[in-house]
């Protein structure tokens, strides 16, 4: 299962890489810069493939060292040494056509309009070698002397601009078609509160705000509420407080505690640092999410795993759960919580069969399961489905798409937090949210948001990142001064090293969690 989840990461991640760079690289072609390369995954010393045209012919190269810089060094015209600059590094100037041309037939160097495109042995990410562009392929020392009419550094500040924003508003753009696609494809399954007739359930946090089981959301702060994500995002996001609830036929007013919110998260993390412990004890155990709302529904079960407590304690399809060691559990998210009370112990079941009340006991084992498959949830609420054709598939994937681009920048603030910073997760976390088993329409919505999440992220005005770009060119056109290489270079580093220590720090939670 974490095998599929993994390649499902990588090859999302490498997709969403590649058209990132090719935004860059179309706006770079457009005002004629240079792309040195074009790389999926990172390259250092060789590849595993390259290609380039080089003499009007393609040319192909599997597992070679990579191609020497179209430079030359420097040389002092008296003492012909190398020339340095003060921390003693070489300086290089581009070779001039007529040294390019005098390099040997079919030299990868020859050519240097044409791009080379290769694959990388590091599965990681990817990049495009803009020529003249201080990134992190190359430092300011790495470049020419004197800039060249085809880099970028030559180029006007607007155009510099739209060559930076070109890879996030490729993500962008292709996350709304992404969604528009899977509407048209597949259409739209949703559950509306206003077809549930059982009411919610609340966890006890809720409970204490004044929440009482089987309550049915009507409006958060003036607001009506059309399906239960939308309440848990402006109760827990947003801090909404105001919540009118449906209760025994009347309307009843509630006002949330301003803390909830960061409450949830902390509970939340404990909860989580408990399954992580069951986890540890037992690799096959599955983690349990914590429920804040649920739908309230009966526990019925649909089918019996063959040779598990349930199979050897009688119980058949259509048995309905009411009690667990004669604790009533009136909905499937109680007998959940009270098995999960009595780990590797027996348990007293009490269930009705055809309106008759029975009772099983069962030794329900780490894993804190009956070994039984119970109904969907579209068993008991009706969900409504649309289908779209193209023309309505088009706008109907960009209003999705940018609801939940709103939705992950209020989550955002979230990570400031100090119980935000503890669930703040890696790729490890990334990985969690695909399926363990392969479905495209699962794939492709994954992959659609996180093109939103790598454009919103790389929209962020930090060094390193295409944001921290966009801010030092638009203080360049106001200001209508050049920032630099070497300070460029400076800056890049510094929002090189954030980049690497938020990287640390996030993934280093994955690694705590998967080992504490």
């Amino acid at each position: 299962m974490a095998a599929i989840q993994w390649i499902q990461l990588i090859v999302a991640l490498s997709f969403l890489v590649v058209i990132h760079e090719l935004g860059h690289f179309s706006f770079a072609r457009l005002f004629k810069v240079r792309v040195e390369k074009f790389y999926v995954f990172f390259n250092p010393k060789l590849s595993i493939f390259r290609m380039k045209k080089v003499d009007g012919k393609w040319r192909f190269s599997f597992f070679a060292p990579n191609v020497e810089p179209v430079v030359i060094e420097q040389t002092d015209p008296i003492t012909h040494e190398a020339k340095k600059d003060e921390k003693g590094n070489i300086l290089y100037r581009p070779m001039t056509d007529e040294e390019i041309a005098a390099l040997p037939e079919g030299d990868w160097r020859r050519d240097p309009d044409n791009t080379e495109w290769g694959i990388g042995w590091i599965p990681f990410g990817g990049y495009c070698s803009i020529a003249g562009m201080v990134d992190e392929t190359k430092a300011a020392t790495d470049l020419p002397s004197e800039p060249q009419p085809w880099e970028y550094r030559s180029k006007k500040a607007w155009q510099r601009l739209l060559i930076i924003l070109g890879g996030i508003l490729v993500n962008f753009v292709a996350a709304l078609l992404m969604f528009g696609a899977i509407l048209h494809h597949w259409g739209e399954d949703s559950l509306p509160l206003s077809q549930v007739d059982r009411g919610l359930y609340y966890a006890p946090i809720l409970e204490e705000e004044g929440f009482r089981q089987q309550d049915l959301i009507l409006s958060i702060d003036g607001e009506e509420v059309e399906y239960l994500a939308d309440a848990v995002q402006a109760i827990v996001i947003e801090g909404k407080r105001d919540v009118v609830v449906l209760r025994d036929g009347e309307q009843v007013s509630l006002r949330l505690s301003e803390d909830l919110g960061t409450r949830f998260l902390a509970l939340h993390n404990e909860h989580d640092r408990i399954e992580r412990a069951k986890a540890h004890k037992d690799n096959t155990y599955q983690k349990r999410p914590y429920v804040f709302i649920s739908y309230y529904v009966p526990f019925v079960v649909d089918s019996v795993v063959e040779n598990h407590a349930a199979f050897f304690g009688g119980m058949q399809k259509g048995d309905s759960v009411v009690s667990i060691n004669g604790e009533p559990t009136p909905c499937t998210v109680m007998v959940q919580n009270a098995l999960a009370m009595h780990p590797c112990d027996s348990v007293t079941v009490g269930y009705f069969r055809q309106g008759e009340y029975q009772e099983a006991h069962l030794f329900i084992g780490d894993h804190c399961k009956m070994g039984v498959v119970m109904k969907p949830l579209t068993a008991f609420i009706t969900p409504v489905h649309k289908d779209y054709t193209l023309l309505e598939a088009i706008p109907a994937g960009i209003k999705y798409g940018w609801d939940q681009l709103v939705m992950y920048v209020k989550q955002f603030r979230i990570v400031f937090t100090k119980e935000g910073a503890e669930s703040l997760g890696g790729f490890g976390a990334i990985k969690s949210m695909f399926p363990g088993f392969w479905d495209w329409q699962a794939f492709w919505y994954m992959t659609a948001f996180l093109s939103l999440i790598l454009a919103f992220m790389n929209f962020l005005p930090i060094p390193a990142l295409d944001g921290g770009y966009v801010l030092l060119l638009l203080l360049e056109i106001i200001t209508g001064k050049q920032i630099p290489d070497k300070w460029l270079e400076k800056i890049n580093n510094v929002g090189f090293w954030i980049l690497i220590a938020l990287l640390i720090y996030a993934n280093g939670n994955d690694i705590f969690k998967a080992f504490f």
